[in-house]
């Protein structure tokens, strides 16, 4: 026979309901044991206390009193019938038909009966102990006697005008009476108790619902699994993740988006309040939907970010905030680009170093070595490459005359002469270059996009780099100008330095962007205790804008001369407005 299969184990909201309703199912049912137990225990003890005022006023009767001290004094005890016949039979009889007692029993001092409510146990003793009584004292009782359990009470009956004891007096009322009078008040406790249940059983009902919507329906081992793959994802990926809760509360912030923003763990935080860009907020705005990726600045860095809602079945969970570091990706093209700018320079110019050759041969043929000696010399004066960028030679640096060569060649190409400012002095060498070519190439793109889009005929961007000494590496300041047609005078002068600020209707070379190249180069000169400042608005028709970058700690082997002064004067000229451009 095949076996059946295993049964599927109870899901934990299910335990924890039927773990619910057994813990109030036991509550319940203990507080109507202790409740029926406590009203048993009254109902006993008034019965006991109206058995005691009874038994005293039995015995405190003058003529019971003298009755028992006249049997007490017989030599004997009379017979039953004549018991039965006699006084004290009758007073006691009289008293617990009136009462509803059980009995009342009325003994001589040994303890014999002489009143009972069965004829047939009259002259007996008594079947509980009346020692008590008969020593003088009063007692109360629960025990079972010859007419069944009973509450009752033991009071001494005392010789008229003495304190002879000569007998007791005993009465009980029936526990069978009491179970009646508890039975009539369980009702109320057996309802209590059954609305108490109901009402447990409904609260563990909505919790275990509760529990299911928090848990999204899933189990404890499911919940743990959960969380340590988050942590293992969340912690391992180069991405910057942020969730956003449904009610605006950041509920994760990886360490990947702490080290992109710059900023310290913000989960608990509320989105609106957190010191993130504003441009990361408006993607999580109501009506936003899912956006398509956007680019920010921050913390020196160029970010691709995007948001997505995060839906579990119909339930929304927030937003999911993803961050991606394109800064090294920029870097890199933009050396790409120079390397490819270069190096399509050195193909035009294959041919005119082969042009320069057959000269040179010719003059060698024919005997010329004076002129052939002329013109190498010439040659070396300007180096093995002519980069159209005019005083190329002020940059001591290679890296710098490299990149700034490549990035005269590609202004070149759109009509723009890019030159060196005759104040230029470069002596030390570039021990940065990602932070130097990043500022300096932004700021020449944008000085060459200005100057396309301006409208003076002669393009032209004038460059001026200085480095001066310190003790920590030289610095490094850099001055550009360009013939555009400047900034608007309603142009607020920070506001060229905030994200996604362009002047330029569209992309003005293929592939680029507008709005961050100034803003990230400013973080960057700040992350380093630099800056990037504005210094002129320039006019329509040109000059444009001066723009000046610091960049400390980027150079090395600077040595102490007249660079203040030089770069005074330098910053001087380009905010009068280039007056030798004309």
């Amino acid at each position: 026979m095949p076996r059946s299969s295993p049964r599927a184990p109870l899901r934990f909201s299910t335990q924890t309901l039927l773990l619910q309703l057994a813990v109030v199912l036991l509550v319940v049912l203990l507080s109507a044991a202790v409740h029926a137990w406590l009203t048993y225990d009254r109902v006993g003890r008034e019965a006991e206390n109206q058995a005691l005022t009874l038994a005293r006023t039995v015995a405190s009767d003058p003529s019971v009193r003298a009755d028992v001290l006249a049997i007490s004094e017989q030599p004997g005890t009379p017979p039953p019938s004549e018991l039965a016949a006699g006084p004290l039979m009758a007073s006691a009889e009289a008293v617990r038909t009136r009462t509803g007692a059980l009995f009342v029993v009325i003994t001589d001092e040994t303890g014999l009966r002489l009143a009972h409510p069965d004829p047939q146990r009259l002259g007996e003793r008594v079947s509980t102990d009346p020692s008590e009584a008969l020593s003088g004292q009063e007692v109360t009782t629960r025990n079972t006697g010859t007419l069944g359990p009973s509450a009752g009470a033991k009071v001494p009956v005392y010789a008229p005008g003495s304190s002879t004891v000569v007998g007791e007096v005993s009465v009980g009322y029936s526990m069978e009476t009491v179970g009646q009078s508890v039975e009539r008040d369980i009702g109320p406790v057996a309802l209590t108790a059954t609305g108490a249940l109901l009402a447990g059983v409904l609260g563990s009902f909505l919790l275990r619902r509760r529990l299911q919507r928090l848990t999204l329906g899933l189990e404890p081992e499911e919940i743990s699994t959960l969380v340590h793959d988050q942590v293992a994802v969340l912690q391992g990926v180069d991405d910057g993740v942020i969730g956003v809760s449904a009610d605006g509360r950041i509920t994760v912030f990886n360490a990947a988006a702490q080290r992109l923003l710059g900023l310290g763990g913000l989960a608990g935080t509320p989105w609106a309040d957190a010191p993130v860009p504003d441009l990361l907020k408006s993607l999580t705005r109501p009506g936003s939907g899912d956006t398509s990726a956007v680019e920010l600045v921050a913390g020196g860095r160029v970010l691709v970010a995007n948001a997505r809602k995060a839906l579990h079945r119909r339930e929304d969970l927030g937003w999911v905030v993803m961050l991606r570091d394109r800064t090294e990706l920029q870097q890199l093209t933009r050396q790409l680009d120079a390397v490819g700018t270069m190096s399509t320079a050195l193909r035009a110019q294959r041919h005119e170093f082969a042009n320069q050759l057959h000269t040179i041969a010719g003059f060698m043929s024919i005997g010329q070595h004076q002129q052939a000696r002329e013109y190498l010399a010439r040659l070396a004066a300007t180096g093995p490459l002519k980069f159209p960028v005019d005083q190329a030679e002020l940059l001591q640096d290679p890296y710098l005359q490299a990149f700034v060569g490549a990035k005269g060649v590609e202004a070149d190409e759109r009509g723009v002469a890019l030159r060196i400012g005759p104040e230029t002095l470069v002596r030390g060498q570039v021990t940065d270059a990602q932070d130097v070519t990043t500022v300096l190439g932004n700021l020449i793109d944008n000085a060459v996009n200005a100057a396309v889009a301006g409208s003076a005929e002669d393009r032209w961007v004038e460059l001026e780099v200085l480095d001066e000494p310190g003790d920590d590496g030289g610095t490094l300041h850099v001055v550009v100008a360009d013939s555009g047609d400047g900034l608007a005078e309603e142009t607020d002068a920070e506001a060229v330095f905030a994200e996604g600020f362009t002047t330029a209707s569209g992309p003005v070379r293929a592939g680029g962007g507008q709005g961050f190249g100034l803003a990230l180069a400013r973080q960057l000169a700040r992350r380093r205790g630099g800056d990037v400042k504005l210094l002129e608005r320039g006019r329509r028709g040109g000059p444009g804008a001066v723009f000046m970058a610091t960049l400390p700690g980027t150079t090395a082997g600077t040595t102490a001369g007249t660079k203040d002064s030089r770069l005074n004067d330098a910053a001087s000229r380009d905010a009068a407005g280039k007056d030798h451009h004309g």
